[in-house]
C-alpha cells in the first residue's frame, strides 16, 4: 500500500537553466545537488554508462520535492511535451499572490500557453489560472489560492 509521495522527477536538457527557473522564477529552495553513476542506478534507469546530474528542490508549501535530472553520456532527444500528448505531465502550484507572480514571470520572459483564464467549473471555479512553460516546455499550472 502506498504511504506517501516523496518527490516528482523531471528530465531536463540543461540542469543549470532549470535550477535557475524553478529556484529564481518560482521560488523553490535548492536543497541538494549531486551526481550519480553507480552500476545499480544505471541498471535501474535502463542506461548503462549514464551519469545523472541531480538537483532536488523543495516545493514551497509542500512536503513533496521536485527532482531535476540531466542524463549524461547517453543519447538524448527532446520530446514534444505538449499537454495533449500521452506520456507528458504538468505540475500544478497554488499561488497566494497570483497577479504579482504572473507579472514577474512575464517580465522575465517566461513563455505562457495562454492569457490568464478564470475557471468556470470544478474545484477551482472562480479562480484565475494559467499554464506556463519551463525551459524544456514542461507545463506548470499556476492557480490563484
Amino acid at each position: 500500500m502506498i504511504t506517501r509521495c516523496d518527490h516528482l522527477g523531471i528530465q531536463v536538457g540543461d540542469i543549470e537553466r532549470s535550477i535557475g527557473f524553478y529556484r529564481d522564477a518560482l521560488g523553490f529552495d535548492l536543497i541538494a545537488r549531486f551526481q550519480k553513476s553507480e552500476p545499480y542506478l544505471q541498471r535501474l534507469v535502463g542506461y548503462p554508462g549514464v551519469e545523472l546530474d541531480i538537483a532536488v528542490l523543495r516545493i514551497p508549501g509542500s512536503p513533496v520535492e521536485l527532482e531535476i535530472l540531466e542524463y549524461r553520456n547517453v543519447a538524448r532527444a527532446p520530446v514534444d511535451p505538449a499537454t495533449a500528448n500521452p506520456g507528458t505531465a504538468h505540475i500544478c502550484l497554488f499561488v497566494s499572490d497570483f497577479h504579482a507572480l504572473h507579472r514577474r514571470l512575464r517580465a522575465r520572459g517566461t513563455r505562457f500557453v495562454s492569457d490568464v483564464q478564470v475557471s468556470t467549473a470544478g474545484p477551482v471555479a472562480g479562480r484565475r489560472l494559467v499554464y506556463l512553460l519551463d525551459p524544456d516546455g514542461i507545463r506548470v499550472e499556476l492557480v490563484e489560492n
